[in-house]
C-alpha cells in the first residue's frame, strides 16, 4: 500500500479572509474531573482556536447525567462531541452499559451536536432510538485499535461496518507501530465517500494528525496542554494552528519533514515551517520518526512528498536510496538532504552538513569559509579529531581534509574510523583511547555522535581533563545547546562552537533546495534562537 496519487476528497476553500484551505476541523478534547474545571477547559478551547470539543464526561467524578449534562452541553462555547468512553475500548467509565447508552440519548436530546457511540455496540444503540435521532445531532461511531494498524482491506471492512450501522461520521483510531501505517490511513480518508475521522495514535502516526486537512479528514484532535491528551502522539491546539500552520494545508500542499530515529528532540519544524508561511510558500515540515528509510520513501511516493533532511541514523540509508548523488555527498558516503525532481519523481541527495559544520568551525576560529577571495581556511595544518564515523562524521572528517586540516577520527567501532580515516587519508583511533591522545596541544576538536544529546544531557565522549589540549570545541548536537561537553570545554578555556551554527547554515542551504526562493535567514536564525 503506498500513499501516490490519490484523488483527495475535499476541495480547497476560500474561508474568511482566504487564509483557511481545508475544512479540517480541531476538536479540542475536554478532560476534567468537575463540570467546572471542564468549563474553564472549553473556554480555552475556544480562545485557543479549537472549532469544537469533545467531553470526555467519563472523566468525570461523581457523574450526575441529570445535574452535569445539559450544563456542560447548554453552556459550552463551542459545538460539542459527547463521549462516554468504557474501559473496553480505551476510556475511564467502567459501569453498566445500559445506563452509559441512556445518559448518551439524553445529551442528544439537550442538543449535543455529535455523540459517539462504539462500533462494539452501535447497532444496539440505533435500534434503542428507533430513528428518533434529532436532527441536528450527528452520530460517530468509532473503533479503537491500541495494539496495530491492520491492513488496508481490513481498514475498509471495518470502515463498511461502520457506515451499515447508520453512522453520520466514521471514526477509525489504530495505533501506528511504523510510520507507513499512518498511510492506510490516509488513504481511507481520501477515497471515503462519507465524513471521517481516521488517525493513527503514537509518535509514528503524527503524520497522519496533521496531515489529514490535505487528504480531507473530518476532523484532528489538539490537546489543550502539553501532555495532557486523550489519546497517545496527540499535538497541542497550538502545534496544530502555530507551528504546522494547520488552517493552510490544502490539497496541494507540498510535504516536507526531518527523517530521523529519535526525532522528538528536532528544531527542524520549528525553523522551516515559519520559514514556508514568511515566503507564502505552501509547503509543511514535519518531524518523520522512520524506522526503514526505504519503505518510508516507497510508501509515500506521492509527488507531493518533495523533500527531506536526513538526520541520525539515517544519512547513510538515506544515500542507499537516492536515484543521483551529488559528488560531495557521494564522497562522504552520506546525505542530509533529499529532493525529489518534480520532472521525473527521481530522489536526489546532497551532503549539506559539510558546509554548515565546517562554515560553524571556521567562523570560531576566526576565519572565513570563503575561497573566493583564494584565503586560505584557518583549518590548514591544523590537528582536526572527529569524533563518530557515522553520516556527520564523514561530512566533518571530509570537510576538515579539503580545507587542509591533518584529521584524525576516533569512534568507538574502530573498524569504521580506520576506514573513513582510509578513504580521506587521516588517521583513526579507538574512542577508548582519545582521553590519553596528546601529540600536540592546541587541536580542534569536532563531536559528531549523538552522546549528550537530549535525554542523556549527562553524557560526553570524551574527559574534561582530556578538553585541555583542544583550542577549540565543536558538538554538532544543538538539543541542548550547552552540552556537558561544550559545558567543560569552556571550562577549560577552550573556545567552543554550537551545534545551532552548523544547523542554521545548511538550514540556509536546504530552504533554498526546498523551495526555490531566498531563506528569510534573520527569521531562520531568531526561531532557532527562541527554541534553543
Amino acid at each position: 500500500m503506498t500513499l501516490n496519487s490519490i484523488p483527495l476528497a475535499t476541495p480547497e476553500l476560500q474561508i474568511g479572509d482566504g487564509a483557511r484551505r481545508n475544512a479540517t476541523m480541531i476538536c479540542a478534547p475536554v478532560m476534567a474531573e468537575t463540570a467546572e474545571q471542564m468549563l474553564g477547559q472549553m473556554r480555552k478551547a475556544k480562545e485557543l482556536g479549537a472549532d469544537l470539543v469533545e467531553i470526555r464526561i467519563d472523566y468525570l467524578k461523581s457523574f450526575s447525567p441529570q445535574q452535569h449534562l445539559e450544563v456542560l452541553i447548554k453552556q459550552s462555547p463551542l459545538p460539542t462531541i459527547i463521549t462516554y468512553r468504557p474501559t473496553w475500548e480505551g476510556g475511564q467509565y467502567d459501569g453498566d452499559e445500559s445506563r452509559r447508552q441512556a445518559t448518551l440519548h439524553q445529551a442528544m436530546e439537550l442538543g449535543a451536536d455529535y455523540i459517539d457511540i462504539e462500533l462494539k455496540v452501535a447497532d444496539k444503540f440505533f435500534s434503542s432510538i428507533q430513528g428518533k435521532k434529532p436532527e441536528k445531532v450527528k452520530v460517530i461511531v468509532s473503533s479503537h485499535n491500541y495494539e496495530n494498524t491492520p491492513s488496508a482491506e481490513e481498514i475498509g471492512n471495518i470502515a463498511a461496518r461502520i457506515q451499515a450501522t447508520g453512522a453520520d461520521i466514521v471514526k477509525i483510531a489504530t495505533t501506528a507501530l511504523d510510520i507507513t501505517d499512518s498511510a492506510r490511513i490516509l488513504q481511507l480518508i481520501a477515497h471515503s465517500q462519507v465524513p471521517t475521522i481516521g488517525l493513527a495514535m503514537g509518535e509514528r502516526g503524527l503524520i497522519s494528525r496533521i496531515l489529514c486537512a490535505k487528504f480531507g479528514g473530518f476532523l484532528t484532535f489538539g490537546a489543550l496542554e502539553s501532555g495532557i491528551h486523550s489519546a497517545p502522539g496527540q499535538p497541542t491546539l497550538r502545534d496544530l494552528l502555530d507551528l504546522y500552520n494547520f488552517r493552510q494545508i490544502g490539497p496541494d500542499t507540498k510535504v516536507h519533514g526531518v527523517i530521523g530515529k529519535p526525532i522528538g528532540h528536532s528544531k527542524s519544524p520549528h525553523l522551516y515551517n515559519p520559514a514556508f508561511k514568511k515566503a507564502a510558500f505552501n509547503g509543511i515540515y514535519l518531524p518523520l520518526l522512520v524506522d526503514n528509510v526505504a519503505n518510508f520513501l516507497n510508501t509515500y511516493s506521492s509527488p507531493d512528498f518533495t523533500g527531506y533532511s536526513y538526520t541520525i541514523p539515517h544519512k547513510m540509508a538515506g544515500l542507499e536510496c537516492c536515484d543521483e548523488v551529488d559528488p560531495i555527498a557521494k564522497a562522504i558516503g552520506a546525505i542530509s538532504c533529499m529532493i525529489k525532481k518534480p520532472s521525473d519523481g527521481k530522489l536526489i541527495g546532497y551532503n549539506v552538513d559539510y558546509l554548515g559544520a565546517i562554515a560553524a568551525i571556521e567562523e570560531g576560529l576566526g576565519g572565513s569559509s570563503s575561497a573566493s577571495n583564494g584565503s586560505v581556511s584557518p583549518l590548514a595544518g591544523r590537528l582536526f579529531v572527529v569524533i563518530g564515523a557515522g553520516g556527520a562524521g564523514k561530512a566533518l572528517a571530509y570537510g576538515g581534509k579539503e580545507k587542509g586540516a591533518r584529521v584524525v577520527v576516533a569512534n568507538r567501532t574502530y573498524e569504521k574510523a580506520k576506514d573513513l580515516a582510509r578513504k580521506i587519508g587521516g588517521e583513526s583511533m579507538p574512542l577508548t583511547e582519545l582521553d590519553d591522545f596528546h601529540p600536540e596541544d592546541g587541536m580542534i576538536l569536532a563531536n559528531a555522535t549523538s552522546v549528550g544529546m537530549k535525554p542523556n544531557t549527562d553524557a560526553t565522549p570524551i574527559s574534561k581533563k582530556a578538553l585541555s589540549r583542544y583550542s577549540l570545541v565543536f558538538d554538532a548536537i544543538y538539543t541542548p545547546k550547552w552540552t556537558t561537553l561544550l559545558r567543560e570545554a569552556k571550562e577549560t578555556g577552550a573556545k567552543v562552537v554550537f551545534g545551532t551554527e552548523m544547523f542554521l547554515n545548511q538550514a540556509f542551504v536546504q530552504f533554498e533546495k526546498f523551495t526555490g526562493l531566498p531563506a528569510p535567514k534573520d527569521l531562520i536564525r531568531e526561531t532557532l534562537a527562541r527554541n534553543t
